[in-house]
């Protein structure tokens, strides 16, 4: 069973392990950190990791999670621009591209963490099926408010500009990348119009 804190505060240990981990799991990978790096730069005990999480496991979910978490944040604030769906679906392309084009940049946190916990079975992997549902889903409701008889494969599409997206920017030209990515979203938006 998963330890929680309180919703309201979560610890300041609790909050310096989950930022070490957002750091060095998506700079590094996560089966290339050991729990030992995790709590030196974390600065706490091996004791307090394991008071807050049951082992590196479920820290990478909470990681995971957390990454969830920004993401949900950055689409709920593109939506709440009151814009329309379609301007809503750009200024989340746009704001996958700002990612891409930053120098931090290693590609999507859960398509690293997917090739890392092949099994579909495993907490991490099916936290990185719980991320995408969402995405997907949160993209299908917005293309279907454009035209409801053709917002999944749109949808469908959306995802896998994306996807290639996240995955081209790490080995190509970013700007080349975003600026193909862009276009593609621009493309698929004039066809649902």
């Amino acid at each position: 069973m998963a330890r929680t804190e309180p919703a309201s505060r979560p610890s300041e240990a609790r909050s310096r392990l989950l930022n070490t981990a957002l750091k060095i799991f998506y700079a590094e990978g996560i089966h290339s950190v050991g729990i030992d790096r995790i709590v030196a730069e974390a600065q706490v005990t091996r004791a307090t990791l394991y008071r807050h999480f049951l082992g590196k496991e479920e820290l990478v979910v909470a990681y995971l999670t957390e990454v969830d978490g920004m993401m949900r944040a950055q689409a709920a604030h593109a939506a709440a621009q009151g814009h329309s769906p379609a301007d809503t679906l750009q200024a989340l392309a746009q704001a996958i591209a700002e990612g891409i084009r930053s120098p931090e940049f290693r590609g999507c946190a859960f398509l690293n963490a997917a090739a890392e916990y092949p099994d579909p079975d495993h907490p991490v992997h099916q936290a990185v099926l719980a991320h995408r549902e969402w995405f997907q889903t949160t993209i299908t409701e917005l293309f279907a408010q454009l035209k409801k008889s053709t917002a999944e494969p749109a949808a469908r599409h959306y995802v896998m500009l994306r996807d290639g997206a996240m995955a081209a920017g790490c080995l190509a030209d970013a700007d080349l990348v975003c600026e193909t990515f862009l276009r593609g979203v621009e493309g698929l938006l004039q066809a649902q119009r």
